[in-house]
């Protein structure tokens, strides 16, 4: 269907651009016409037509809406390019505007690179603020007004602002680096350096403080940049030096360095480069804890090497004596700002209980060492030609006490320089290697004694260096007491006190031992008739007791006396052996009397003997031969009993086989009697009481000898 002439005129500009909406509006007209053709043609749905009006009526705004929302959509695209390009006219714009400013940028940059190059530092940070300042002001304004695509671009033109600071930084940190010498000889150089440090300090605390935005490079930090500078530089130039000789002469040399440049270096600090500064850069304390904290660091790294006791005693004693001392930190020159009391100790408790546990040990390996050679060559000495050497009273002695006494107490005195604790360590440490040391002295006395069994010609003073060893030991153990300063610690311990008393029985069984072989062969002759006849057998005793008593009296007093009681108790121990050793029985009652006779005259005349040596006739046991006459004196043997338990009560070690073998001895006691003796023993068992010295528990009695069997069959 054609439209109308009117219809073509009334078509608008904008049907012609939406050729959609003109279909959509016949399709609709269309609709609508086939739809009202059909209500007229049916009457009964006419009633309806009210609801169909108000139908169409919500529907037709809902396409309204739907259009205006789709016409919107169309209409803001092309919007946003607009926008877009308005947003770009007036970055461009805001740009065109500070080109000018922008233009000269790199002229200012090639005049500041001249600056800095001719070290004209205050007037080149000058410049270089004002290009900062330049462009935080611009690149404010930008962020402001939220040209972000803008900032880009001038960025461009200050990209030669970072080589600008990376020039001046790195002449300031030279200038920092080398600050000691600078204070001293071009100090305005040096507060130069400082003044540019604190105008930048004082830009980044504004910026944080006040600035919408931070600028590029902001903070830079160049204080603590400052102080980071001069940290490693101090430590660079005394704790990093390779090849440090970290022994003994290496190391004092290189500790006595430190403390004389560490010492110049904060007079210099105090003197000088604390008026360069502001006073709260706090500089002489922030360089005071810089020395304290690289030195204990330092201290570190030296001691995990393994180093010999001479570096460990020169690190302790650097750091715990010298360190704080007027020759170090407290100089008179530092007192009193300079203060390290609050810094904590240059070493830990810790790490100075571990040096000085080091320290012991090597110096324990040292002691070792020197006692064993002191030992060797002591040991060598006993098969000299010749006697030992004697002190002014003519005791025999050797070198060994004072070699070993001034070895442990010069260790001891050296640890005592430096603290109580090791003093006490090394104390210790002493009085174990003292002890392991007699150990070691007894098992060389036992090796001699061998030798000596050998052939007795060998050593040929052999008992003249027995008795020197036993007053080198009495030397040991008077002076052991002393070897600790503290009079109030000087107590001894057991343990040490036992290894002395074992060394001094050693020498004192040994000089005992070649005392016995010479006695032996007279004993051997005991008992006989020819001895009771009125052999010169203990006459020849007394002769070798006699001897031997004035070797003995080249040991001092309380070993001399006792040797002489030890030596007492074996002779009358021997003489009783003898006697119960079963080779006489007496065969009437006038040999009796001989026996009874000569054991008087014997024990007689060993009593004199030593009580003319000094052993007081109390402290003798000969006592128990005269007791023992008594039993063979007796002239009833029915009151042996009676006898026989005095003597038991009396010498309570005394067995059964003993007081048997005596009976034997008399020949003339009974069956009966014996039986009676023995019975009454065994009623009344002895106790040992406290102190009691055995007399005849060391004597052995030969076993009874059994009558002869033939094959299996009875014995007769």
């Amino acid at each position: 269907m054609g439209m109308s002439a009117e219809e073509e005129r009334a078509r608008s500009p904008r049907d012609e651009e939406w050729p959609e909406a003109e279909k959509a509006e016949k399709l609709a007209r269309g609709a609508a016409l086939k739809w009202a053709s059909g209500v007229f043609y049916r009457p009964e749905k006419l009633e309806g037509l009210g609801q169909y009006r108000s139908r169409e009526t919500q529907r037709n705004s809902s396409i309204q809406s739907r259009l205006k929302s789709t016409v919107q959509s169309y209409l803001e695209g092309g919007l946003q390019q607009m926008r877009a390009l308005m947003a770009e006219h007036v970055q461009l714009a805001s740009v065109v505007q500070v080109l000018p400013q922008l233009f000269s940028v790199q002229e200012m940059f090639s005049h500041t690179l001249q600056l800095l190059h001719g070290q004209h530092l205050l007037e080149a940070h000058a410049e270089l603020m004002m290009m900062e300042h330049l462009r935080d002001d611009i690149l404010s304004q930008l962020h402001l007004r939220g040209l972000s695509s803008a900032q880009t671009t001038v960025l461009s033109y200050f990209g030669g602002l970072q080589e600008l600071n990376e020039s001046l930084a790195k002449q300031l940190w030279d200038i920092v680096g080398n600050s000691l010498r600078l204070v001293r000889e071009d100090p305005v150089l040096f507060v130069t350096a400082v003044r540019i440090i604190e105008r930048e300090e004082k830009i980044d605390d504004t910026l944080l403080l006040e600035a919408t935005f931070l600028p590029p490079g902001r903070p830079k930090g160049w204080k603590q940049k400052f102080y980071q500078v001069l940290r490693e530089t101090i430590t660079g130039a005394h704790f990093h030096a390779p090849g440090m000789d970290a022994e003994g002469p290496g190391l004092a040399r290189h500790l006595a360095t430190l403390q004389k440049d560490i010492v110049s270096e904060l007079r210099v600090v105090k003197d000088l480069m604390v008026q360069c500064v502001p006073a709260h850069y706090n500089i002489l304390s922030i360089c005071t804890a810089t020395y304290h904290q690289a030195l204990t660091s330092h201290l570190q790294d030296i001691l995990r090497e393994d180093l010999d006791k001479q570096a460990l005693f020169l690190l302790l004693e650097w750091a715990l004596r010298v360190y704080h001392s007027s020759e170090m930190m407290g100089h008179p020159d530092l007192l009193p700002e300079v203060d390290v009391s609050a810094l904590g100790p240059l070493m830990s408790p810790e790490l100075v209980d571990q040096t000085e546990r080091k320290y012991v040990v090597k110096v324990k390996a040292s002691v070792l060492e020197w006692m064993q050679r002191t030992l060797e060559v002591e040991f060598k000495e006993w098969f000299r030609e010749e006697e030992p050497e004697t002190d002014h009273q003519g005791f025999f002695q050797s070198a060994l006490p004072v070699i070993v006494m001034q070895m442990l107490n010069e260790n001891i005195r050296v640890a005592s320089l430096i603290t109580d604790s090791l003093q006490q360590k090394v104390y210790n440490m002493a009085l174990e290697e003292l002890e392991a040391f007699l150990g070691r002295l007894r098992e060389a006395l036992v090796q001699c004694g061998k030798e000596h069994q050998k052939d007795r010609t060998i050593p040929k003073y052999y008992v003249a260096y027995l008795l020197a060893m036993l007053n080198n030991n009495l030397a040991l153990s008077s002076s052991v007491s002393s070897l600790h300063p503290d009079t109030a610690r000087r107590e001894v311990p057991a343990s040490l006190r036992a290894a002395l008393d074992r060394t001094q029985k050693k020498a004192c069984q040994l000089l005992l031992e070649e005392l016995l072989l010479d006695l032996q062969p007279l004993c051997l002759q005991l008992p006989s008739r020819k001895w009771l006849s009125g052999s010169q057998l203990v006459g020849s005793m007394c002769e070798v007791i006699d001897k031997y008593a004035k070797d003995f009296s080249r040991v001092r007093k309380p070993i001399f006396t006792l040797l002489l009681t030890e030596s007492e108790l074996l002779v009358t121990s021997q003489y009783l052996r003898a006697l119960m050793q079963k080779k006489m029985v007496c065969k009437n009652e006038e040999e009796r009397g001989q026996l009874c006779d000569r054991l008087l005259q014997d024990a007689t005349q060993l009593r004199d003997l030593f009580c003319g040596l000094g052993l007081d006739q109390s402290q003798q046991s000969l006592e128990a031969v005269f007791a023992l006459r008594e039993l063979i004196c007796l002239k009833d043997p029915a009151l042996l009993s009676l006898e026989v338990l005095g003597f038991i009560t009396k010498y309570p070690d005394v067995s059964d086989e003993h007081i048997s073998t005596l009976l034997d001895l008399r020949g003339d006691v009974s069956k009966e009697v014996r039986h009676m003796v023995l019975e009454m023993m065994a009623q009344h068992p002895q106790v040992l009481p406290e102190g009691y010295r055995p007399i005849f528990s060391t004597i052995l009695v030969p076993a009874p000898e059994l009558p002869f069997c033939l094959r299996k069959g009875k014995c007769a």
